[in-house]
């Protein structure tokens, strides 16, 4: 079990705790997996058992309780994995578009972690049951690189550095029509305040992104 202690920020006033928790440990922890602790009782507010509805105030303590992984079900399944990288904790996959990255509803096997466990052999229970390794995601259709922990240490350090945003991404992009050769945006970016599956800059409490472009033909 590992514990994490949480201080509510100010702009988080009025904002239900579980979505609160979502966003503040993002990627580690999604809005359903937080109202699953909350009710199993591994939630506190400022030292009281709390509900997924309460609306903590500004300065308040959190402090959550994450069990240990559980026992992987998932079947290792033979995969022609592109492998970019690999040591003895990390792997890093070219990740092709079509190629779904974790087990979702209508998508049980044939994804990407089921590749991986088969190409690794070790990473049951890491990062959780359904996702083991896995720290981040691309899109069904996205392709790019995706890293994946093979070590709970490595799990926990890539985990903290993409959400503290100490990670880089760059993409080619095909664009309709003729942007600025060059460019760049600064705005906070969330979960959607509707669609919870996706991403957006209309998020209430979004981290801050900066994004940067350029023209390469």
């Amino acid at each position: 079990m590992t514990e994490h202690r949480l201080t509510v920020p100010p702009q988080a006033k009025g904002q239900r705790l579980d979505q609160l928790l979502a966003e503040l440990m993002a990627p580690e922890l999604s809005r359903a997996q937080a109202q699953r602790l909350i009710k199993e009782g591994r939630v506190t507010l400022d030292g009281q058992a709390a509900r997924p509805a309460a609306k903590p105030l500004p300065g308040q303590a959190i402090v959550v309780d994450l069990p240990a992984p559980t026992p992987l079900e998932l079947a290792p399944e033979p995969m022609d994995l592109a492998v970019l990288y690999e040591d003895s904790d990390l792997i890093v996959i070219n990740k092709p578009p079509g190629l779904v990255v974790h087990p979702a509803a209508g998508h049980a096997s044939g994804t990407l972690v089921n590749g991986l466990l088969h190409h690794c052999g070790d990473l049951a229970g890491i990062g959780g049951k359904l996702r083991p390794g896995i720290v981040h995601r691309l899109d069904k259709d996205t392709s790019g690189a995706l890293v994946a922990a093979k070590s709970e240490m490595a799990h926990r350090g890539l985990v903290a550095a993409f959400a503290a945003g100490r990670v880089d991404k760059t993409y080619l992009a095909l664009v309709h029509g003729s942007p600025p050769l060059t460019g760049g945006a600064d705005t906070p970016i969330g979960r959607h305040p509707v669609d919870r599956k996706r991403m957006s800059s209309s998020a209430r409490h979004g981290k801050a992104a900066s994004t940067a472009w350029r023209v390469t033909r």
